[in-house]
């Protein structure tokens, strides 16, 4: 209501009605007999501890017109909901958390506002509890009052019939709600599995557990949730066989002996024995018993070759499903050359049965410092792997020689209509002779790439006409940034574009193309019409090649979203409205520009 409005006497009553219904339940056997219209407009102006009640009073009244967005249980009755109550939800969801984007509607965001709320809390609480001074209770932990106002309670904490003042509070009312959430490890103390005994934990994201006490708070909180729990991720922990052990076995399902987890991930953590003689005993019950297990990431934990073989190993011979495994940032040298045994005659023979890792789809070996050696054992394992779709190699010094060791597998794969189609090979020092080698393979494959990245490999200009082969050859993504392209790399690169692409995204960025990389772009704007998605940032572009880019996109008509021109050699005060008016898709600006570039600040790739 805007200033000097009078208010009418509708919004009176409605604002006298939402304050009793927050500050207790007298008002509810009155308000649930309203009339459809009033009730509606009430709900709608309520604040989101009234609506709750509002909503649980109301939630059995009028079977004919509500709709099942939960199929869960509470107090063993199925909730209804009109969509006039979730309209109400996700208005008060967006006002409270404006940059919220859930994705496909509808959902239940009664459930959704809750959840969110709580996990407020917890992360407020766990701010005090992190205090040298702290010395009490979680559950006795005082909410602070910003987050009270904001549903409602501002003013009435004290209320006999309406006390939430205390984390004990939202947890018993609200715990049923949440189904992901994100603890630190002060959380994770004797008290959390009381706190959230209401809830049927789906996705868990744990951080900073390090001592014997959050093990055992969190270990009991994973077996009271074990039969629902799908996803758990463990951050800045350090972890001793031990404790993994004891992970492990309270992620196991009581009726069955297997666990449902989909997605097990440890990354940046410390493992006290990175290099044991044999895997934790309940890290291999895990691996092999995981029917569920989609997703295994083993990121950024310091571990040692051994560890990775025997996980390796492990999976090898398992029964799971596993679609990704990522082991990137552990150094893992020497890993893959000692997988198998080498025949005096005869390909290497792999270290186990024969048994395969049949599902996986997506292998991240980023940043293990493999080296060529590596790169060979790594091609026999790849036979094993008949759906990989998705390699990234990236950040590991395998040089030309390795990517010859590779060759061999992608035509294989291609003969053999396998779906493999991403390859990431940046930063593995490789050189123009060696990307050339592999790019006239790629480009006469059976079945082509999808997406190719080789970007931070000092390549130079003469890799441009095998640029422009892999482009004509269907790809659809392709990453050269900082391969030192320069002008005569740009322009030869131009040349060589001679038909139309199958071009969605492209990163050309620190090449220091200047005025030949917008020449370029003018001319890969014309000849992909797929085309969504550019960065050709820190190119040392001058400032008319602005004008010449401009007016291609216009001229196109085609698809493309985002052209990304930061780091270049203009003013962005120069760029004109009319400008950012003839670059737009979809009513919505092409043009990611800096917000501010400083005077003689460094640009293109310059240290």
């Amino acid at each position: 209501m805007s200033e000097g409005e009078i208010p009418s006497l509708l919004s009176l009553c409605v604002d006298a009605v939402k304050n009793e219904l927050v500050r207790g339940d007298d008002l509810l056997p009155i308000v649930k007999e309203l009339p459809r219209d009033l009730l509606d407009a009430l709900a709608s102006r309520l604040p989101p501890l009234g609506l709750e009640k509002l909503q649980t009073a109301t939630a059995y009244d009028d079977w004919d017109d509500c709709e099942f967005a939960d199929e869960g249980l509470r107090n063993g009755r199925k909730r209804g909901r009109s969509w006039k109550f979730n309209a109400a939800w996700r208005n008060l969801s967006k006002v409270r958390w404006p940059e919220l984007d859930i994705g496909i509607e509808p959902l239940d965001w009664q459930r959704i506002y809750w959840e969110m709320h709580l996990q407020n809390c917890l992360d407020a609480v766990a701010e005090i509890a992190s205090l040298p001074s702290f010395d009490g209770r979680l559950s006795e932990t005082r909410i602070p009052e910003s987050i009270l106002g904001l549903i409602g309670c501002e003013g009435f904490v004290h209320n006999s019939t309406c006390d939430y003042s205390e984390l004990h509070h939202h947890s018993q009312q609200f715990g049923y709600y949440a189904r992901c959430l994100r603890l630190q490890n002060v959380l994770c103390g004797a008290e959390i599995s009381h706190l959230l005994r209401n809830s049927r934990l789906q996705r868990l994201e744990l951080r900073w557990i390090r001592s014997k006490e959050h093990i055992d708070g969190l270990c009991k909180l994973l077996s009271q949730n074990s039969e629902s729990l799908t996803s758990l991720e463990l951050i800045h922990c350090k972890l001793s066989s031990a404790s993994i052990d004891e992970i492990c076995c309270s992620l196991s399902r009581k009726s069955v002996q297997t666990h449902g987890i989909k997605s097990f991930s440890i990354s940046t953590s410390n493992f006290l024995e990175t290099n044991p003689l044999s895997l934790p005993l309940g890290l291999v019950s895990f691996l092999s018993l995981g029917r569920s297990l989609y997703s295994l990431k083993l990121s950024d934990n310091h571990l040692g070759r051994n560890f990775a073989k025997m996980v390796f190993g492990t999976l090898i011979n398992a029964a799971s499903s596993l679609s990704i495994l990522d082991l990137s940032d552990n150094n893992l040298s020497g890993w893959l050359s000692e997988l198998y045994w080498r025949s005096p005659s005869g390909p290497p023979i792999p270290l186990g049965t024969r048994k395969s890792l049949q599902s996986l789809r997506v292998l991240n070996l980023r940043g293990n410092n493999l080296n060529k050696d590596d790169a060979d054992g790594l091609r026999y394992a790849l036979v094993h792997m008949p759906k990989l779709e998705v390699l990234d190699m990236s950040d590991n010094p395998i040089e030309d020689d390795g990517i010859r060791s590779l060759i061999p597998y992608f035509v294989e794969a291609s003969e053999k209509c396998t779906p493999f189609a991403d390859l990431m090979l940046e930063s593995c020092e490789l050189s123009c002779d060696g990307v050339t080698l592999l790019i006239d393979t790629l480009s006469t494959l059976k079945r082509p790439l999808k997406s190719l990245s080789v970007a931070d490999n000092d390549l130079g200009s003469h890799v441009a006409p095998a640029l422009g082969k892999i482009l004509s050859a269907s790809i659809q993504v392709l990453n050269v940034e900082g391969i030192g392209l320069g002008l005569s790399g740009f322009r030869e690169l131009q040349d060589g574009i001679t038909k139309d692409l199958k071009l969605v995204e492209i990163n050309i960025s620190k090449n220091r193309g200047g005025i030949e990389a917008a020449k370029f772009l003018v001319n890969l704007i014309s000849r992909a019409p797929e085309l969504v998605t550019v960065n050709v940032a820190y190119n040392l572009m001058p400032f008319n090649s602005l004008t010449i880019v401009c007016s291609a996109i216009k001229a196109a008509k085609g698809h493309l979203e985002h052209l990304d021109l930061r780091g270049n050699t203009w003013d962005n005060q120069q760029v004109t409205a009319s400008m950012l008016a003839d670059a737009q898709c979809n009513g919505k600006p092409v043009f990611i520009l800096s917000s501010s570039q400083t005077a003689g600040a460094p640009y293109d790739d310059d240290p």
